[in-house]
């Protein structure tokens, strides 16, 4: 490597944290962050050509959202230290988007339930199956993922979905999932597990408040669509 093309890959490497410095990294395009959370090239390829390497296989931030290790393994420039490090910062995002605030968030309608999960859940390209634990109050007091992968009766059992309901001393639960489809519809076994879950809940004194299917920016409340006993 000559000395001007040693100094265009410095720059190359070095822009991205500059920017950040100078202007916050909320004036980063995605390639530029990637390029910060890996630091380095690997010898071949500068940091930011396999940022835009990572960026063009994915597509676009969607899919960065539910990346996996073995996923990112599979992008040409990217090794096990350089797909460790960008699936760690996902996670760190991710548990920071799903961190309960000091005061704890109410949940008084299905709208408040969805725009609490939407952001996080959208995205996921399996089904996630979380559960809202709530106090007398509907405060979420935690929640808890229950099953991923698709929506299935032995799947979501309501022995494990009412453990820390219980646990926790939760006055009601409210379900929530995902379709990675983008469309909120219920389908049979939404209904079926729904049903069970409610029945379970009337025997324990735990109240089933609601299951919110999450779409692309859309939602389905089971409540309001009549599948949930009002009485």
């Amino acid at each position: 490597m000559d000395g001007e093309t040693a100094v265009r890959a410095y720059q190359l490497e070095d822009g991205p944290r500059e920017r950040l410095l100078r202007l916050g990294a909320s004036a980063l395009r995605i390639d530029e962050l990637l390029a910060c959370i890996m630091q380095s090239g690997n010898g071949r390829q500068n940091v930011y050509a396999i940022a835009q390497s990572v960026v063009d296989h994915l597509g676009g931030l969607d899919a960065l959202a539910d990346i996996e290790v073995a996923e990112l393994l599979q992008i040409p420039g990217i090794g096990r230290a350089k797909a460790v490090q960008i699936a760690a910062a996902v996670e760190l995002g991710r548990r920071i988007a799903r961190k309960p605030a000091t005061e704890k968030r109410q949940i008084r309608t299905a709208d408040d339930a969805a725009k609490y999960v939407m952001d996080r859940m959208r995205y996921l390209k399996k089904e996630h199956f979380v559960t809202l634990l709530l106090d007398t109050r509907h405060r979420v007091l935690a929640e808890d993922t229950s099953s991923i992968g698709s929506l299935d009766a032995s799947i979501v059992h309501p022995r494990e979905i009412f453990r820390r309901a219980v646990r926790c001393s939760a006055s009601g639960i409210l379900c929530v999932h995902n379709h990675p489809s983008g469309d909120p519809s219920p389908s049979p076994e939404d209904i079926a597990v729904t049903k069970r879950l409610v029945e379970a809940g009337r025997l324990l004194g735990i109240d089933v408040l609601d299951h919110i299917v999450i779409g692309d920016g859309r939602y389905v409340s089971l409540r309001a669509a009549g599948y949930l006993d009002h009485g």
